[in-house]
Formats: structure tokens, sequence, C-alpha cells
């Protein structure tokens, strides 16, 4: 519940209120400097490891010469006067002042002033804005989202010089506060749809987002995620982010998240790339109906084997060379079904091996389970090519969510086919054309609806 307790005119019961509420004592970071302005009792509350040292002395410096007679009468006077610094605020509610000060900020009490000065002096520990890892760009530029909210920000407006531009700021969960940019460009943005998004966003209620954009995914599409199919575009590049800014969409940057969330989004948004903005139309198009291609091989190319290996009658003469002459221990889609589990246990080592030692590791493993395990009876070699051509292909999209929910529609494809022959093939087809024409993003649109501006 919001503390609605209003700061007084006495710096003792101030202080005494925030010593109440915060543990000033027991936590070495949060910090009570106490001083004389002016005559008067004075104490700041900061957070140490958020305020910069430079600034914050000489803003002191300047208190300690303002004398008796130079104190105005009330806090805004005492602001205009004696605080040589750019962001300062003035507020009179103790809620406020937990919010700012637990945000970094500093909060300063002066007896006879019923009111806190804040002054924003604070520098978060950031990263430099390197090129991100999965969403590399041949010819864009080489700079990335990190994880403080403000440089993302300001990333975005180095690149969109317009006063349409705005970005409004809420802060989400209860514990947490979690900063929230909801960045559009007014003349351009769909009305119906920010309004719903910001209603939304308001009235949602959480004690926290503790894994912030899944955490504020899962809070938007309250029982609606059963679905596998990516309900947001999602992107580290701030060339892109103001890209989608520009085509009129929405984009949605949550606080200690190095990723931006866009909305509206289509099947063409999702397995749309950073290098298809640098190239010219027939290259883009060319790579996108490339990328469209592997996409859609990803999902059929083993079950449509496993198809055909089940009716061998089935095959056309000029690809009977693609027939299995003998299948090994192991029936054929279990063999298909062990290599899924593990292509995702080699990435999952990947991940958690040194950087150093992650390719040779890799190769290691690759040899190791493509010539041994054929050799020693587990996997066709036939099975092994055809996989790994589905662990190649599966980079060949951006999207982390689509590649593993198109793993699972693949998954479904294998199991019924197995299972029930050409007919669960076709009900598997049939499950994944629902599950992508039903799959509803968060403007209410149709999943492979595409929007024209």
């Amino acid at each position: 519940m919001p503390d609605t307790r209003i700061v007084t005119a006495s710096v003792k019961e101030n202080v005494a209120y925030m010593n109440q509420i915060l543990p000033i004592q027991d936590s070495f970071d949060l910090i009570q400097r106490d001083l004389m302005i002016g005559g008067r009792e004075a104490a700041f509350f900061f957070i140490d490891g958020f305020m910069k040292d430079e600034a914050m002395l000489k803003i002191m410096d300047s208190f300690l010469g303002v004398t008796k007679e130079n104190m105005p009468a009330s806090a805004t006077g005492f602001v205009k006067q004696h605080v040589p610094y750019v962001e300062v605020d003035i507020i009179g509610e103790f809620d406020q002042v937990f919010r700012n000060l637990l945000s970094g900020t500093t909060c300063l009490f002066i007896d006879g002033y019923e009111a806190c000065i804040v002054i924003d002096c604070r520098t978060y520990p950031a990263r430099n804005v390197g090129e991100p890892e999965k969403d590399k760009s041949l010819r864009g530029s080489r700079d990335g989202f990190v994880e403080t909210i403000v440089f993302n920000t300001a990333l975005m407006r180095r690149r969109i010089r317009d006063p349409h531009l705005v970005m409004q700021m809420l802060d989400i969960g209860e514990s947490s506060r979690t900063d929230v940019a909801v960045c559009y460009m007014t003349d351009r943005v769909d009305k119906q749809l920010l309004s719903r998004l910001i209603d939304e966003l308001k009235n949602i209620h959480t004690k926290d987002l503790r894994m912030n954009q899944q955490t504020l995914t899962e809070q938007l599409f309250r029982g609606k995620l059963l679905n596998p199919m990516p309900k947001f575009k999602y992107t580290e590049r701030p060339d892109t982010a103001a890209a989608c800014l520009l085509e009129g969409k929405i984009v949605l940057l949550v606080d200690n998240s190095p990723s931006a969330m866009i909305l509206p989004t289509s099947v063409l948004d999702i397995i749309e790339e950073a290098n298809d903005y640098y190239f010219p139309f027939i290259t883009q198009l060319y790579l996108k109906i490339s990328r469209g291609i592997i996409t859609f091989l990803t999902v059929f190319f083993t079950p449509v084997f496993l198809l055909f290996m089940q009716n061998l009658n089935w095959l056309p003469d000029v690809f009977h060379f693609v027939a299995l002459r003998d299948t090994v221990n192991i029936p054929l889609v279990f063999q298909l079904l062990i290599l899924e589990v593990a292509i995702d246990g080699l990435r999952l080592a990947a991940l958690n091996t040194p950087s150093m030692l992650s390719t040779p590791l890799s190769v290691i493993a690759g040899i190791v389970m493509g010539e041994f395990s054929v050799q020693s009876g587990w996997f066709n070699s036939e099975v092994m090519l055809y996989m790994a051509f589905v662990a190649v292909a599966n980079y060949t999209q951006p999207n982390f969510e689509l590649g593993y929910a198109l793993k699972f529609m693949r998954l479904i494809l294998l199991v019924l086919t197995a299972l029930f022959n050409w007919v669960g093939f076709a009900l598997g087809t049939v499950i994944i054309l629902c599950m992508i024409c039903f799959n509803k993003t968060f403007a209410g649109r149709n999943f492979l609806r595409v929007k024209l501006n």
C-alpha cells in the first residue's frame, strides 16, 4: 500500500520516520549524513554506490556557504537560490521519498521546510553498449541495449530527433517498483492500442517483476501462455527498435533488461532481423524468403522423413536414395527424439562452458556423437545428417522463443506420425496451423495478420 504520510516541517520527525521504515542502522549502504545548512539542522539520505561523489561534494560545499540571512522561507525558494544542480525535485509524500531514495537519488530534509528536496546525482553500474552477441549485423551499428533503462532511452533518442517521440515511465511491482518505459511516436502510433496497453500496465498488481520482461509478459497475458508462439518481438539493437518506432509500433523497455519488447507484431516481424534493414530491397526479399523456407523445413523436414520411412512405397524413385537400408538397434522415431534432447544438452553445455573452451569442446562433442554413435549402433548416419541440418537451421531466425516454438511443433509431428502414421501427420499439421492462426498478440490481431503502414 502507498505510504500517504506527509513530510513535516520538523527534520527530527522526518528523520525518525525514515529510520523507522528503513534499516539505516543495519544496511551499510543506506547512508544518513547530518549537517547544518544556514543555521538549521539538515539530513541527507542516499545509497552508497549510486551517488556521484564529486557532484555531491560540490553541492554540499555550496550548502555550507549558506547563511541564516540567506535562507528562503520555502523549499522551492531554497532550490532556486542555493541548489547548483540540474535534476532537482520537491516532493511532499513519504511514498515518493522512499521510491526516489531506493532508486538511487539523494533526499534532503531541512528543518522548517514541509518538503523533501530530491537531488538526482546518481550513477548506475553499467557495462559498455557493445554489439549484442545474438543480434549481430554485417553493416549496421555496433551498439546495443544494456541493463540501464536511461542509457537505452538515450540510444533511441540519438536516432530519432523528433518531438513526437514520447517515452512514458511507469513503475510496476509493489516491492521491486521496476521502471518500465513505454516508447512511441504520437503521430504514428495506434492510439487505441496505446491506451489499452497503458491501462493494462497501470492495473498490474504484483509484488515484483522478478524476471523482468518474462514476468511482465506473464502479467499481460495471464492464463494465455499455453501457446508457445511468441507474443512480442524482442531485440537488443537500438537501431531495430528505432526503426520499429518509426513504423508506428510501441517499444517497451524494462529496467535491468538489455532488450526491448516490440508490439504489435506478426509472423513476418518475428522472423525479421537487423540485416534486413541494411540491404537493398531485392537482397532483403531474398533473405526473408530463404529464412522463411528454412524455418518451414525445421518443422517438417524430419517428420516428413519419418513418414516416408514408414511408407516406403510413397517415396518417388528419384528420392529413393534417401531410404534407410537398415535400421540400427534403436527405432527411427526414438533416434530422432533422443537427438532432439541431445542437441539441447549440447546447447546448454556450451552456455555453461568457459568461452575459451566452448569451441574445441563443441568440435570434440560433434565428432564423438557423429562418428562413434553411428559406429556403436545407436544412430543411422542419415538421421545424424538430418538432425544436424535442423540444429543449424534453428539459428537462421533471430527469435529465441520462436526457435523453441518450432521445436515443440516438430516434436508433436514426430510423435503423432510415429503413433498414427499419415493420420497423425495430418492431425499434427492441423494442430500446428491452429497454434499459429489462433495465437493472438496483445493487439488482439491474428499472428499471421500483417499491417501495412
